[in-house]
């Protein structure tokens, strides 16, 4: 396998991890809403960073989705709608899990979250040509 893969390996591994995560407290724990929003607001940014070592694009350190979508556009073609579903994520990383910030979240935008992640992965491993 080459080192380009080699390399994206881990964080695909950090992006399941979080998206299991979320899909386990989703079903067993619904009322830790904010954990299974942010799970995949984290999932997602770890499967863009894959993409972004993959295609070796320096980034620099951040939770934004769109900024990192945006930096990865450079390499491969990303339509607007998958900036639109990360767009609906970007607003669930770190700040969502200070008691300060309120969020209200249904059953329903949790599903939406988590389809939305499940896609980034699927987008991910079907880019670097990956079946994990």
């Amino acid at each position: 396998m080459n080192a380009q893969i080699e390399a994206v390996k881990p964080w695909i591994e950090k992006a399941d991890h979080d998206l299991g995560s979320a899909k386990i407290i989703f079903l067993h724990l619904p009322e830790y809403f904010e954990i299974v929003a942010f799970h995949c607001q984290q999932a997602v940014e770890k499967y863009i960073k894959a993409l972004l070592v993959y295609h070796q694009v320096g980034f620099l350190k951040s939770h934004d989705l769109l900024y990192l979508l945006d930096a990865l556009s450079g390499s491969i073609v990303i339509d607007e709608s998958r900036f639109k579903r990360a767009f609906i994520l970007n607003n669930f990383s770190v700040q969502i899990r200070y008691p300060n910030s309120i969020v209200k979240l249904t059953a329903n935008d949790l599903e939406t979250a988590i389809n939305i992640a499940d896609e980034f992965r699927w987008f991910t491993l079907q880019a670097v040509g990956l079946e994990l």
